[in-house]
């Protein structure tokens, strides 16, 4: 045993003081004790600061796998860095490609050398990209150490690729890329690289993997999305597809030279949710010719009946940055960016609009505010907005704010609601589990298309789509659980059964799903088979 540990500690690099000080910190949490009092008490000799995080998560798992203590995930959660990264379920791991030329010559984006179009050197996500070479296996890997080493479960991994337009990366690098992120979550043992033969073998490895794919999501312009590239976004394994829409209105759109229209924008979305993708929108207010009030009015095109509906958005206001168009533009006088102050107003009127069904992934990039010339420059608008509204007294109903995150549930208590709204070109249903409260626990997208004929999708003929399954809380590991936490507590299965009722009556004969190729082998122990590209169900 003490050769184990010896090993261990060389491996992590800790001194034995260190991890002699994170056991005493970690007895005195366990016994009750505040972490940040513990810490205080056992700081590092001679003025070395205190014992971090990850250095406790460590010495916690170590006594954990050695059988020396009992897992504790009270303590596990006292110690966790960022524990908010993984509250909604699934740990996300960003990745970003390489450069390549990107089709769109917007006046706001900037460019940096050998980086890919709109990202900057000092952006977290980009500056891990940088340190891994872009390289993919790397990217995933290293990331995927990094959330481990802090505390977070890491058998649930949604993969977002970043890096601008993906769609419009040769297919070869596009499928040798995600070939190799789906290596590197296929790896098992630290140090040991997994290299399959193709893309469908690192799959196939994955449906049971120790790092398994719940999500794949990619990023592209809505002109770049065509009918016929929709089967080899299934083929890449991609469940989820952010649309750079940036505004609903065709003179903006001109104005800031993005290239395509709204209606293209409209056409992409109505044709990614009926191959059953979730579709995210990039929306930015401030661009150039745009006021507040014009963009209160382009916000509320978003929802409605035959409109655009995202599943999720992201608010990016417009931040005027050296070295592009826009930039010129301002020397001369033709733009202003907004205050601080008005665009948080502006976001806090708009985010009491938002349905339901949506989530508001984010209200601000992550460019730091060294890059931004002028306007806003903070960067926790978010938390700064959220405040503004509990002074006003308004709410927010989008699901992220609604998430019920720490909170403990009783799923006897959870009440089931069918949200049914109607996007362009199909009937929407948004089936959740909520708390009295109105916390949201669990949801489900179930989508009956108008036309169930879609040509190029064979899987989809005479199909009903469930389009997305998530179960909110702090992220499970597979197979576990426990009590008042709603993961693995059956409400996914019982939102299966309940929008399979939906489709029965409603007079569809199949059930298609858009799993992502970690979560097949839970839909085949719920009655599904996997088809060309959707796990498929009889209705009959």
């Amino acid at each position: 045993m003490l050769m184990k540990a010896e090993s261990w500690k060389k491996k992590r690099d800790y001194t034995q003081a260190e991890l002699d000080l994170a056991r005493q910190i970690l007895k005195a949490v366990k016994a009750g004790e505040d972490l940040h009092t513990a810490q205080r008490e056992h700081p590092k000799p001679e003025g070395g600061g205190f014992v971090p995080k990850h250095a406790l998560v460590a010495v916690y798992t170590h006594m954990v796998e050695s059988g020396a203590w009992p897992e504790d995930e009270t303590l596990l959660a006292k110690i966790r860095m960022k524990p908010t990264r993984t509250l909604s379920g699934v740990t996300t791991v960003t990745v970003l490609t390489n450069f390549h030329p990107c089709p769109g010559e917007c006046i706001f984006c900037p460019q940096e050398d050998q980086l890919p179009q709109s990202y900057l050197s000092e952006e977290p996500g980009a500056k891990r990209g940088v340190q891994n070479q872009f390289d993919p296996y790397l990217q995933t890997s290293n990331r995927i150490k990094a959330l481990a080493a802090v505390g977070h479960p890491t058998d649930k991994i949604e993969l977002l690729i970043l890096g601008g337009s993906f769609c419009a990366y040769p297919k070869d690098y596009q499928a040798w890329f995600v070939q190799r992120c789906f290596d590197a979550m296929n790896a098992g043992e630290p140090g040991v690289e997994q290299d399959s033969q193709s893309l469908e073998e690192a799959q196939t490895i994955n449906v049971h993997a120790a790092h398994r794919n719940v999500g794949l999501v990619i990023e592209t312009r809505p002109d770049l999305v065509e009918q016929e590239s929709l089967p080899w976004y299934r083929h890449l394994g991609v469940t989820k597809v952010q649309l750079g829409a940036q505004s609903l209105d065709d003179r903006i759109l001109r104005l800031n030279q993005r290239g395509h229209t709204a209606q293209q924008t409209l056409e992409a979305t109505a044709l990614l949710r009926a191959a059953g993708f979730k579709v995210v929108l990039h929306w930015m207010p401030n661009l150039l010719g745009a006021a507040p009030e014009s963009d209160r009015e382009d916000f509320l095109r978003l929802w409605g009946n035959g409109t655009y509906c995202p599943d999720e958005i992201k608010i990016y206001p417009c931040q005027l940055l050296e070295g592009t168009e826009l930039y010129q533009r301002w020397l001369k006088g033709d733009y202003q960016p907004y205050p601080e102050e008005t665009l948080l107003d502006l976001i806090a009127d708009i985010k009491t609009t938002v349905p339901r069904y949506c989530r508001i992934n984010r209200v601000i990039r992550d460019i730091p505010s060294t890059y931004v010339v002028a306007g806003n420059k903070n960067t926790s608008l978010r938390q700064d907005i959220q405040q503004e509204m509990r002074r006003r007294g308004t709410r927010c109903e989008c699901i992220r704010c609604r998430e019920i995150r720490k909170k403990r549930v009783s799923t006897e208590k959870l009440d089931l609601h069918d949200l049914v709204y109607h996007p362009a070109h199909a009937e929407e249903h948004f089936l959740s589990y909520d708390t009295p409260d109105d916390h949201l626990a669990g949801f489900l997208r179930l989508s009956l298309p108008e036309d169930t004929h879609f040509t190029s999708m064979t899987d989809l003929a005479g199909a009903a789509i469930i389009r997305e399954v998530h179960v909110y809380g702090q992220s499970l590991a597979l197979g576990e659980e426990r009590s008042g936490v709603a993961q693995h507590s059956g409400l996914g299965t019982q939102l299966i059964l309940a929008a399979e009722e939906i489709a029965r009556k409603a007079g569809y004969q199949r059930m298609a799903v858009i799993a992502a190729v970690g979560t097949r082998a839970y839909y085949v122990e719920r009655g599904y088979e996997m088809g060309t590209a959707y796990m498929v169900k009889s209705l009959d």
